[in-house]
């Protein structure tokens, strides 16, 4: 089946079924994220070094937390 023929089969869905189409593609398309960034930051994933990068700038004490910060962020807004 083409992608032209799956865009006509859903332009002659009802209202209600194409909402339940686009709920499920919109399922697939987060399931498909997850997966992408579990692969990510998995060990030796493309993004597993920052992961490591984080664990030693907490390990170190160097960090804020997000109240801190967020806190700061405000300050800077309202000068």
């Amino acid at each position: 089946m083409t992608v032209e023929a799956i865009k006509d089969a859903i332009a002659h869905l009802s209202e209600e079924e194409r909402k339940q189409a686009a709920d499920w593609f919109d399922e697939l398309e987060e399931e498909a994220w997850d997966q992408q960034m579990e692969r990510d930051f998995a060990p030796g994933g493309r993004d597993a070094h920052l992961l490591e990068k984080i664990d030693c700038q907490i390990g170190a004490g160097d960090f804020t937390s997000l109240e801190e910060g967020l806190r700061r962020r405000r300050e800077r807004q309202s000068e």
